[in-house]
C-alpha cells in the first residue's frame, strides 16, 4: 500500500475517527449503533478555513507556540531529572516546583503537531521533533519528575497525547519509543485505579493520595496509544482507569454529576465514548449520552456549564444563584475543548444533529470570544456571566487553559464536516473549503457565509465529473422556517429543525446550494427557579447587554421589548432595543472586548 495512503489513515487516528477507518488491533470489534458505523472524520487539512475569526484564533495560537523558548519549555523536566537547565523559568503554574510543573507541555506538543497537519509548515514540524528529542533526554528510570507532583496522571496523560500526535500528525518516528519510555517511568506513580477528584484535600494529601489528580481521564489517550502501537499494555491501562462506578451510574440514568469537578468529568465522558468505540460495550455509550443530557440540562444559554468549576444539584436553582457573584461561570478553553471532543464522538456515533447544535453554541458564545494568550503567559480562563462582567486574564500565568486553547483552535479544522458512504455531513457553517473522496472521486465544497451574523449560507460543489452522492446539512433545532435552494430552485428535501437535511442528486461542477437559517429572536431562562432571568438569543448567538459606565443599575425591560431588538445596521455586530425607559445595546460574546456586559437580564411585567 502506498505510504501516502498509510499516512492519511494514520492521520485519522488522533482525530477520534480511527475506529471508523482503520483496522483495529487484535481482539477489537467495530461497534455500531442500529447497524450504522460511526461517521468518518476528515483529516486536519481537509477543511481549509477562509479568513475569519476561527482562522485568526488558530493562527494566533500557532504563532504563540512556534515562538515559545524551547529551553524554557524543557526546564521543569530537566531540573527534576537533575540535568543542566538553561533558559528562564516561565512562571505561573508551569515552573519546576509550582502548582502543575510542565503540565501543558504535552498539550502544546499536540497543538504544534496539529498545526503542522493543517499547514504543512516545515519549521513547525522541526520544532515538534526538537521538543520530542529534548524531552526524551529528560526521561530517567527513577521517574523523579513524578515525585512530589500533584498531577502525575494528568501530566502523563497530556504527554501521551502529545507523543501520539507527534507520531501521527508530525510523522516523528521517535515518538513511539518515547511513549513507551514515558509510560514505563510514569506508571509506578499512578494510582491503582481511577480515583475521585478530592477538592477538600488537606495539605500534603494532594501528593500522597492523588487528591487533585484526574486519573479518570486517562483511558481516551491510552486507547489511542494502543491503536497506534498495537501494545496491549496501553489497552490494559485504559481498562484499568475506566471510571466504571461513575459510568455505571450515568448509564442507569442516575445523575452522578452534582458536586463533581466539571471540566475533567466532561473530559472523562470522552473516555467513555472511546471505550465504546474500542471495546463495543454499550454501557459506555449510554454513560456518554446520558451524561451529556444531564450536562445540557444545567447549561447556561451560552452552552457553558459548571459555575465555580463544579456541577450543580438539579432543581436547586444553582445556575441562577451563581449569577449574583460567581464570576467563574465557565472554565472556557478547557471546558470548550472537552465539550467539542464529546460532541464530536456522539455526533459521529449517533448522527444526531443536536450534538452539532451544542458544539456550535459553545463555539460562538464561549471559546471564540476568549482573549488571546499573551507571550508572558497571561491566559483567558473563565467566562463571566454575572450582572456586571468583563473579560480578563487568570491570576496565574500558564494555567491549564493555556494548553487547551491552542488545541481547540486547531480542532476547528476537524469539527466542521464528516463523511460516510453516502456523502458529506456539514456540521458547522464556517467559511472555507472542504475536500474529500467519494469512492474514488475527488470532491470539494466551498462554503461562503458570514453566519452566524447573517442567515444565508452559500455552498458550491466542485467535482471533476458528475457524481451522485448526498450532502447532509444540519438544520439547528431553533431554525424554524429554514429554506434551501439548489441551483436557484427550491429543494425538495425536508428541512426539519434538529436534524440533518439530506440532498441527494447527481452533482456537477459549480452546482450551488443556498441555505437560509432565520436568526429569529427568542428568550431562554437561566433555570426553572428563575423564570424571569433570561438571555436573548438570535440564532445560535447569545446577545449580551452592554452596560453603561458607573454603578447605576440597568433598566429592566419587558419580554416584548427585548424581543423587539433590531440589528444596528448591515454588517454591524450590535443590536439595539429602543424602549421607553432606555436604549439598550447588545452584542455577541465574540464581539465584546473590554466593555462591561451582562449575559442575563431580569424582565419585568409588561
Amino acid at each position: 500500500m502506498p505510504e501516502s495512503i498509510n499516512r492519511a489513515r494514520r492521520e485519522l487516528l488522533q482525530l477520534g475517527a480511527l475506529w471508523a477507518s482503520l483496522p483495529l488491533a487484535a481482539g477489537a470489534a467495530m461497534p455500531s449503533l442500529a447497524g450504522t458505523a460511526p461517521l468518518g472524520q476528515l483529516g486536519y487539512r481537509q477543511l481549509r478555513l477562509a479568513r475569519g475569526p476561527l482562522l485568526s484564533q488558530a493562527e494566533q495560537n500557532h504563532a504563540l507556540l512556534l515562538n515559545m523558548d524551547e529551553d524554557a519549555l524543557l526546564r521543569p523536566f530537566r531540573i527534576r531529572a537533575g540535568m543542566a537547565a538553561p533558559g528562564h523559568d516561565m512562571g505561573g503554574w508551569y515552573d519546576t516546583y509550582a502548582f502543575a510543573p510542565g503540565a501543558t507541555f504535552g498539550q502544546w506538543l499536540s497543538a504544534l503537531s496539529r498545526y503542522y497537519a493543517i499547514t504543512g509548515h516545515a519549521p513547525t514540524r522541526a520544532k515538534v521533533q526538537r521538543l520530542v528529542r529534548a524531552y526524551a533526554a529528560t526521561i530517567e528510570a527513577e521517574g523523579r519528575f513524578y515525585q512530589d507532583n500533584r498531577f502525575p496522571a494528568y501530566i502523563y496523560d497530556k504527554l501521551v497525547g502529545g507523543l501520539v500526535d507527534a507520531r501521527v500528525l508530525a510523522h516523528d518516528a521517535s515518538a513511539v519509543r518515547e511513549l513507551h519510555r514515558t509510560t514505563a517511568v510514569a506508571e509506578p506513580h499512578l494510582p491503582p485505579h481511577a480515583m475521585p477528584h478530592n477538592d477538600k484535600a488537606r495539605p500534603g494529601e494532594d501528593f500522597t493520595q492523588h487528591a487533585w489528580d484526574e486519573s479518570y481521564t486517562l483511558p481516551e489517550n491510552q486507547f489511542l496509544a494502543w491503536q497506534l502501537t498495537g501494545d496491549e499494555h496501553h489497552r490494559a491501562l485504559a481498562r484499568r482507569f475506566l471510571y466504571d462506578d461513575f459510568f455505571a451510574a450515568l448509564a442507569r440514568g442516575e445523575n452522578a454529576l452534582p458536586g463533581k469537578h466539571a471540566y475533567s468529568h466532561v473530559n472523562c465522558l470522552s473516555s467513555a465514548a472511546s471505550a465504546y468505540l474500542s471495546l463495543g460495550t454499550p454501557l459506555y455509550l449510554d454513560a456518554a449520552r446520558n451524561g451529556f443530557e444531564m450536562i445540557d440540562a444545567q447549561s447556561f444559554a451560552t452552552g457553558g456549564w459548571g459555575p465555580a468549576e463544579h456541577f450543580i444539584e438539579p432543581g436547586s436553582g444553582g445556575l441562577g444563584e451563581s449569577l449574583k457573584e460567581e464570576a467563574r461561570s465557565f472554565e472556557t478553553p478547557c471546558g470548550s475543548y472537552a465539550h467539542f471532543k464529546l460532541t464530536r464522538y456522539l455526533l459521529r456515533i449517533t448522527r444526531d444533529a443536536r450534538y452539532g447544535d451544542s458544539m456550535e453554541r459553545v463555539l460562538y458564545n464561549t471559546v471564540l470570544g476568549a482573549l488571546p494568550i499573551r507571550a508572558a503567559g497571561q491566559a483567558f480562563y473563565y467566562s463571566d456571566y454575572t450582572r456586571s462582567a468583563t473579560k480578563g486574564f487568570f491570576s496565574e500565568r500558564w494555567p491549564c487553559c493555556s494548553g487547551t486553547l491552542p488545541m481547540i483552535a486547531a480542532d476547528y479544522a476537524i469539527s466542521g464536516c464528516y463523511t460516510d458512504s453516502t456523502g458529506l455531513y456539514v456540521n458547522l457553517y464556517v467559511p472555507g473549503q472542504v475536500s474529500w473522496r467519494q469512492g474514488s472521486a475527488a470532491c470539494s465544497l466551498a462554503i461562503h457565509t458570514e453566519y452566524p451574523h447573517a442567515a444565508d449560507i452559500r455552498m458550491v460543489v466542485q467535482v471533476q465529473s458528475p457524481q451522485t452522492f448526498t450532502i447532509h446539512l444540519r438544520i439547528p433545532a431553533w431554525a424554524t422556517g429554514a429554506s434551501l435552494r439548489v441551483n436557484g430552485r427550491r429543494a425538495d428535501a425536508p428541512l426539519q429543525p434538529g436534524s440533518f437535511a439530506a440532498v441527494r442528486r447527481e452533482w456537477r461542477a459549480g452546482d450551488r446550494l443556498e441555505l437560509e437559517l432565520p436568526l429569529s429572536l427568542r428568550l431562554q431562562s437561566v433555570d426553572l427557579q428563575h423564570p424571569d432571568t433570561v438571555a436573548l438569543l438570535a440564532g445560535p448567538l447569545v446577545l449580551m447587554r452592554m452596560l453603561e459606565p458607573g454603578p447605576a443599575a440597568s433598566t429592566a425591560l419587558t419580554q416584548t421589548e427585548l424581543l423587539s431588538a433590531q440589528r444596528s445596521g448591515p454588517g454591524v455586530a450590535e443590536w439595539k432595543v429602543d424602549a421607553a425607559a432606555a436604549t439598550v445595546r447588545l452584542r455577541p460574546f465574540i464581539d465584546i472586548s473590554g466593555e462591561r456586559y451582562s449575559t442575563y437580564q431580569d424582565v419585568r411585567p409588561a
